[in-house]
């Protein structure tokens, strides 16, 4: 699944949150953006269309850490920083 907030790409790998017993993603949500993730058959979904996903999203990136530090590391968010490419290709990190 893939959805965007107002600047940035979440991906979650639905096939990892059939096996993750703590559903972290979605307490974080809760806790500290609106709630925009919710569980339906076992797995992380949103609901809405992308205009509304955009206004109420917060991006506060809680989701993915959360999976990552005690879920099944299926969330991947891409945040898209301005310059960023030409400042690692002058710094030799691209």
């Amino acid at each position: 699944m893939e959805f965007q907030e107002r600047t940035i790409t979440i991906r979650i790998d639905d096939a990892k949150c059939e096996a993750c017993a703590s559903k972290a993603c979605i307490e974080a949500c809760k806790t500290y953006s609106r709630g925009i993730l919710t569980l339906k058959d076992g797995k992380p979904t949103v609901e809405g269309t992308p205009e509304e996903l955009a206004r109420k999203g917060t991006e506060c990136l809680a989701c993915e850490y959360e999976c990552w530090f005690r879920g099944n590391s299926a969330i991947s968010i891409e945040v898209p920083v301005k310059g960023l490419d030409a400042y690692r290709k002058k710094h030799g990190t691209a």
